[in-house]
C-alpha cells in the first residue's frame, strides 16, 4: 500500500447487535439471497438454449441477471455468515477487494441498463432499421463497454482509497465494506477523497438516471404513432425495465448524492439494493414478458421429460 497501516484487520458492525435480531435476518436473507442466484441463473440459462429469445434485448438481459448474481454475490454471502458469528471480521485487503467488486459490478448494471434503454429506443422509434443498428457487433461492443467503464470507474476509486492511512479505530459501521464507511476509519482528513468519491459515484448515477429518463420519454412520445396493439407490447416491456431502473437508481442517488453520514436508514437503503433489488429483477421480467414465461416452461418441460427417460 501507498501509506503505513497499522490496521491489518476491521471488525464490520452488522445490522444489529441483538442476536436474535441477527438470527431472524439470516432467516430472511438467506433465502432471498438463493432466490436471486436461481431466478437470475434461469434466465441466464433460458436465453443461452431458447431459440425463441435471440433478440439483441434477451442478450443485454442475460448479462444484467449475470451482473446481478455476481453484485449479489460480492456482499450477502459474506453478510449472510457474518449474521451467525459473534465478532464479524474483515482483513483490510478483502475489505478494499469487496469494494473494488462492488463499484465494478454496480456501475456496470447502470450501464447496462442504459445500454438496455438504446436498445428500446432503437426498437420502438426506428423499426425497420433495429436489426441493421443493433447488429451482433454493436451488442457486443455495448456489452463490453459496461463492463469496462464499470472496471474503470472502480479502479478510480481503489486508487484513491489505498493512498489513506488506517492507524485506528478498526470498526467499520456496516454490514459491508463500502468507501464512505471505510473514509472515516482514515487517521487524516478525507474530505477532498468524498469529493472525488461523490463525483465519481454520485454523477454516474444522476447523469445514467437522467439520460434513462429522457430516452423513455422520447419513446412514449413515438408511442402516439403506433397501433393500440403495439403500444400495448412497447409499454409491458418498458415498464419491466422502469421499474428495475427505479428500484435501482433510487437507493444509489440517496446513499451517493449527500455527504457521508451514520444514520441507520443508510444500512436499511443498502440492504435494499444488494439482496432485495437482485432477487426482484427476474420476478419484474418473466412477469411482464410472454416469450419469457413460454421459454421457462418450454425449459421446465424439457427438464421433466429428461427426467422421466
Amino acid at each position: 500500500m501507498a501509506s503505513t497501516n497499522n490496521v491489518t484487520e476491521l471488525i464490520i458492525s452488522g445490522l444489529s447487535q441483538d442476536p436474535e435480531v441477527q438470527r431472524g435476518c439470516f432467516v430472511v436473507f438467506l433465502p432471498m439471497y438463493l432466490a436471486t442466484v436461481v431466478g437470475n441463473g434461469l434466465i441466464v440459462l433460458m436465453v443461452r438454449v431458447s431459440k425463441s429469445l435471440r433478440s439483441p434485448m434477451y442478450f443485454f438481459l442475460s448479462h444484467l441477471s449475470l451482473v446481478e448474481i455476481s453484485y449479489s454475490s460480492t456482499v450477502v454471502p459474506k453478510f449472510i455468515t457474518d449474521l451467525l458469528s459473534k465478532i464479524k471480521t474483515i482483513s483490510l485487503e478483502g475489505c478494499l477487494a469487496q469494494i473494488f467488486f462492488f463499484h465494478f459490478l454496480g456501475v456496470a448494471e447502470i450501464l447496462l441498463l442504459v445500454v438496455m434503454a438504446y436498445d428500446r429506443y432503437v426498437a420502438i422509434c426506428k423499426p425497420l432499421h433495429y436489426m441493421s443498428i443493433m447488429n451482433r457487433q454493436l451488442c457486443h461492443i455495448l456489452v463490453a463497454g459496461s463492463w469496462f467503464g464499470g472496471f474503470l470507474h472502480s479502479i478510480i476509486q481503489i486508487l484513491i482509497t489505498i493512498q489513506l492511512p488506517f492507524c485506528g479505530p478498526n470498526v467499520i459501521d456496516h454490514y459491508f465494506c463500502d468507501l464512505h464507511p471505510l473514509f472515516k476509519l482514515a487517521c487524516t482528513d478525507t474530505s477532498v477523497e468524498g469529493v472525488v468519491v461523490l463525483a465519481n459515484s454520485g454523477l454516474i448515477s444522476v447523469f445514467s438516471f437522467l439520460l434513462l429518463v429522457s430516452s423513455y420519454i422520447v419513446i412514449l412520445v413515438n408511442l402516439r404513432n403506433h397501433s393500440a396493439e403495439g403500444r400495448r407490447k412497447a409499454l409491458s416491456t418498458c415498464a419491466s425495465h422502469i421499474t428495475v431502473v427505479i428500484l435501482f437508481f433510487g437507493p444509489a442517488i440517496f446513499l451517493y448524492m449527500r455527504p457521508s453520514s451514520t444514520f441507520t436508514e443508510d444500512k436499511l437503503v443498502a440492504v435494499f439494493y444488494t439482496v432485495v433489488t437482485p432477487m426482484l429483477n427476474p420476478i419484474i421480467y418473466t412477469l411482464r414478458n410472454a416469450e419469457v414465461k413460454v421459454a421457462m416452461r418450454r425449459l421446465w418441460g424439457k427438464k421433466k421429460n429428461s427426467g422421466l427417460e
